[in-house]
């Protein structure tokens, strides 16, 4: 199998924004379509963002599986707490202590989807 580019693809009912949340979030530019958006980051395509009216959001811990989520890791934890809240995410689960030598907490996108912020 010869593989030549891999993307993840987010299933949204709002295109635009979802693909400017992961933007901001990842940095890059959007390529939008009627009903596809893709965002690509330092000239490679990172993520795919597909119209999908009826999505469904994840209800995570409880109710309708995460599905998929990203583990991004960052440096400082309380500065990209406070972007991704900026650009849009929704807290889901608190670290217990931030000052730990790692940890994760856990963020939805404004489609739902989860996705960690981690460190260490």
């Amino acid at each position: 199998m010869d593989i030549t580019r891999k993307i993840l693809v987010f299933d949204t009912a709002d295109l635009e924004a979802e693909s400017s949340f992961w933007s901001r979030i990842l940095g890059g530019t959007v390529e939008a379509e009627d009903d596809w958006h893709t965002l690509t980051v330092d000239g490679r395509p990172e993520l795919g963002f597909q119209l999908a009216p009826d999505h469904t959001p994840p209800q995570w811990p409880d109710g309708v599986p995460q599905q998929l989520h990203l583990d991004l890791y960052v440096t400082d934890i309380r500065a990209a707490h406070a972007e991704a809240l900026e650009a849009g995410a929704r807290i889901l689960e608190l670290a217990d202590d931030l000052d730990a030598t790692s940890g994760f907490q856990v963020y939805a996108d404004p489609s739902g989807h989860p996705f960690c912020l981690c460190w260490g």
